[in-house]
């Protein structure tokens, strides 16, 4: 889909990108990282042609760049910034029809296109379409920035660090959003960032570069397992068991989760503890409340009365989170589980910390 054949950028005598022979296939997220200063921007602003490679070549579906002229190729490949770039005095629904509009496409397949994409994102059009930039969050704005990149629905998506300014919280959310996304849509990306967690979690490739050349191009299995050299080695860090937990999801290793209904009455001798005394407790709607085991019940005279952390929020993650994300949750409680609940917090199940062990440890997907 995208080829990189010794494409190289000088400046002054001196090499930010330096002979790059790089592959994308279609469909596939490729991950660009390494030190500040090592090249990766360059990289995505010489596909576009927002810069001219000093040789080298780089081809798409096969056609060179060159071939196209500049503009015209831009209008084929979605980009997406840290700033998100959106125009200030343009509403959310207008920014988001830039480029099917510059393409002349009709007024009504442009309202419906707004409207598809951002359901997409998941923000309600009603709600969002008027409004103004200035009035949206940090991460609001960067997902009305990918629906902006995706509107005349290229081929090609570029990202350079387009969630490095969110806070942890809603960047957790934008790679859950996006990793949703780009299953649905499979567009080919290239991917801009500095922060290794990210590459991890949601490339397919990834690029490791330094001082313009590419030191290792591999999936984030065998980065993890087997990194190129100390370079690749240190910039992974020590963790890397660890960062394995980024790659696997709560959906694919929760498990039936004892659990008893808070307005029935706890029954201390039936109440279905596990060998560890340990329940969650539910709501008639089946929504988690807390959690008890058999010490709290037994010294509580009702149910509702034994349950602890009763912050559901605290306890429970969603099926799309990571495992990483699962494990900050235990080593808070303090406890060897944590709950898995839908959107409306009712709960599915739990995911072990027996289970996490043995990814980390033995490299298994349980």
């Amino acid at each position: 889909m995208i080829r990189l054949a010794n494409a190289t950028k000088n400046y002054g005598g001196v090499a930010a990108v330096d002979r790059l022979t790089l592959e994308v296939n279609k469909g596939d997220v490729c991950v660009l990282i390494g030190p500040s200063g090592c090249g990766k921007s360059t990289v995505i602003k010489m596909i576009n042609r927002m810069l001219e490679p000093t040789s080298g070549s780089i081809c798409i579906d096969g056609k060179n760049v060159n071939s196209f002229k500049p503009e015209i190729l831009r209008r084929q490949i979605g980009y997406v910034i840290q700033s998100t770039g959106l125009f200030p005095h343009m509403t959310v629904g207008k920014n988001v029809a830039v480029v099917p509009g510059l393409l002349a496409w009709d007024k009504n397949k442009i309202a419906v296109r707004v409207d598809e994409l951002l359901q997409l994102i998941g923000l309600e059009p009603e709600k969002y379409k008027d409004k103004y930039p200035h009035e949206l969050s940090g991460g609001e704005a960067q997902r009305v920035g990918v629906a902006r990149a995706l509107a005349a629905d290229p081929k090609i998506l570029l990202m350079d660090e387009p969630f490095g300014a969110v806070d942890p919280l809603n960047k957790e959310k934008l790679h859950a959003e996006f990793a949703r996304i780009q299953k649905e849509l499979k567009k080919t990306v290239v991917f801009v960032t500095h922060f290794i967690d990210e590459a991890i979690r949601i490339a397919d490739r990834i690029a490791v570069m330094k001082s313009g050349q590419l030191v290792q191009y591999d999936t984030p299995e065998n980065l993890l397992a087997y990194p190129a050299n100390e370079f690749v080695h240190d910039f992974i860090g020590a963790d890397r068991s660890l960062k394995r937990l980024l790659r696997f999801y709560a959906k694919h290793f929760m498990k039936p989760a004892n659990s008893s209904n808070v307005s029935t009455g706890l029954d201390r001798t039936k109440a279905g503890f596990d060998r560890e005394g340990f329940i969650w407790m539910v709501g008639v709607d089946g929504k988690l409340l807390g959690w008890t085991d058999t010490g709290r019940a037994l010294s509580s005279p009702t149910g509702e009365e034994s349950i602890a952390a009763s912050n559901p929020a605290e306890l429970a993650v969603k099926p799309e989170a990571t495992l990483e994300v699962a494990l900050s949750k235990m080593l808070g409680l303090g406890l060897k589980r944590v709950a898995v609940v839908d959107e409306d917090f009712k709960l599915l199940g739990e995911v072990r910390l027996e289970d996490i062990e043995k990814v980390t440890h033995n490299g298994e997907s349980a």
